[in-house]
């Protein structure tokens, strides 16, 4: 008799990481890795928009204050479209930017503040990819 231990279940979650710092975006996307989601990222809201139409991802963590078109602009254009499936997205926010309420009103499911707690983030993360029996 084998005392095998079965192996952990292959994550494929696939979650789109939106922000314009790079040492910020290869953090999350290297803890995610870490835990087995796959991890897609873009540096700007016009790029995100793009991959997403292309092939919608299962989360999308978003930070709020970007060049160009902002995370709230993002939110609000995702939400809008209706060719795409419902998508759960966490904005990034810092304690000096704008209210997260701001984004619940666009359509947002919930926020992470700045500096990030990779364990809240993490913890969240899993709540929401957790799959439904």
């Amino acid at each position: 008799m084998s005392n095998s231990i079965a192996p952990f279940p292959v994550r494929t979650d696939r979650i789109l990481v939106v922000d314009d710092i790079p040492d910020n975006s290869f953090l999350l996307q290297t803890l995610l890795e870490e835990e087995g989601y796959q991890v897609e990222v873009a540096d700007d809201g016009r790029t995100a928009l793009r991959k997403i139409a292309d092939n919608p991802p299962d989360l999308i963590l978003l930070d709020v204050m970007m060049p160009g078109m902002n995370g709230f602009e993002v939110t609000q254009r995702i939400r809008q479209n209706a060719e795409l499936p419902f998508i759960p997205i966490l904005l990034i926010t810092g304690y000096t930017e704008p209210s997260p309420a701001d984004g619940f009103d666009l359509g947002a499911d919930g926020f992470i503040r700045k500096p990030i707690d990779f364990d809240e983030l993490l913890n969240r993360v899993r709540s929401i990819l957790q799959p439904v029996n």
